[in-house]
């Protein structure tokens, strides 16, 4: 699996995004930078086997086994840079 976080103005301030999902707003590009780095390094950050059930879109649950290892690969883009 691999994430990008996006880095853009947003709402009066600058965020960082997730798919659809934004950040809360920063007071200046620099912070929300640094927060989407941060963001990206804690996805790196392994864990214990777990359990875990999800509702998808069509109503149905699913329960799987998770690698606590198994982490995506993630990077940030400066979309203000483009």
């Amino acid at each position: 699996m691999h994430l990008t976080y996006h880095v853009h103005a947003h709402d009066g301030g600058w965020a960082y995004k997730l798919g659809d999902v934004w950040s809360e707003k920063f007071p200046s590009h620099d912070a929300a930078l640094r927060a989407a780095r941060e963001a990206a390094k804690r996805q790196q950050i392994g864990g214990e086997d777990a359990q875990i059930s999800y509702e998808t879109s069509d109503g149905t649950w699913h329960q799987e086994s998770v690698r606590g290892s198994d982490r995506p690969e993630v990077d940030v883009e400066d979309d203000a840079k483009s």
